[in-house]
């Protein structure tokens, strides 16, 4: 594998290795890598892309730096990203305590002891925007440390569907309902393993009320006179571009 060309993700922590702030291409030993391990996870131009679960560099980076670039290579580093946490977190087996060891087969790790079998986590969570005639609402999110406006999202609960998700999660956050609820697109979200369901929505009734644990602050924009929003590239950017589009057309 060290004369292979190929991609190297190089992850430590929930950070890559980002050399000039790309994905790093060549042979192992041309890149200075120890290929011992190495996991492949994909392919991207026509070239395999393996995993490294761990990487000193003084140029290791958020995969958010990828966001720009293509958008399968950006999920090919995410999966990476994720791949490597989950290998992080099951060194030990949850049921007996045992030493785990990585599936030759599949993304899995095996308990030889008592035969448990662990796969990685998804966390599945919707995110939606929502239109009233041509404003969309934005929040300002207790996690999000720049200033920075952007759609409701939330954590699928147990036991629960995505539409019923995206009705329970608007209220709670903002205090308003919502109708006419549209599936667009998904996006795997590597922070650290979530799958982000996008919906659209339309306002239904309510006032703004909101949820001071989860936001900021919530408000009604004109899509003409937009605050700053999430980046491009980001599933939350598309659900915006959207709803301006849906607003300019009536």
């Amino acid at each position: 594998m060290t004369e292979q060309e190929g991609w190297w993700v190089c992850s430590e922590g929930r950070d890559l290795w980002l050399p000039q702030g790309q994905l790093p291409f060549g042979k192992a030993s041309e890149l200075g890598l120890n290929p011992e391990g190495a996991l492949q996870i994909g392919e991207y131009q026509g070239k395999p892309c393996y995993l490294i679960c761990q990487h000193q560099s003084t140029e290791m980076e958020s995969v958010r730096r990828l966001l720009g670039d293509d958008k399968l290579l950006f999920q090919l580093a995410g999966r990476g990203v994720q791949l490597a946490e989950f290998y992080r977190s099951h060194r030990w087996c949850g049921y007996c305590g045992s030493k785990m060891n990585r599936s030759k087969r599949e993304f899995a790790c095996l308990c030889e002891h008592c035969g448990e079998r662990y796969y990685p986590q998804i966390a599945p969570c919707i995110i939606i925007a929502i239109r009233k005639g041509k404003q969309i609402l934005l929040a300002q999110h207790q996690r999000h440390k720049q200033p920075i406006f952007t759609v409701l999202a939330g954590f699928v609960e147990a036991g629960e569907t995505l539409e019923e998700c995206a009705h329970r999660e608007v209220m709670e956050e903002s205090g308003i309902t919502i109708k006419n609820l549209r599936y667009v697109a998904s996006q795997p979200w590597p922070f650290p393993h979530s799958l982000m369901c996008a919906f659209t929505a339309e306002y239904d009734s309510g006032e703004i009320e909101i949820d001071p644990d989860e936001l900021k602050s919530a408000e009604w924009f004109d899509v003409s006179q937009l605050p700053k929003i999430p980046e491009v590239g980001t599933i939350a950017r598309r659900l915006i571009e959207d709803t301006i589009a849906l607003c300019r057309q009536n």
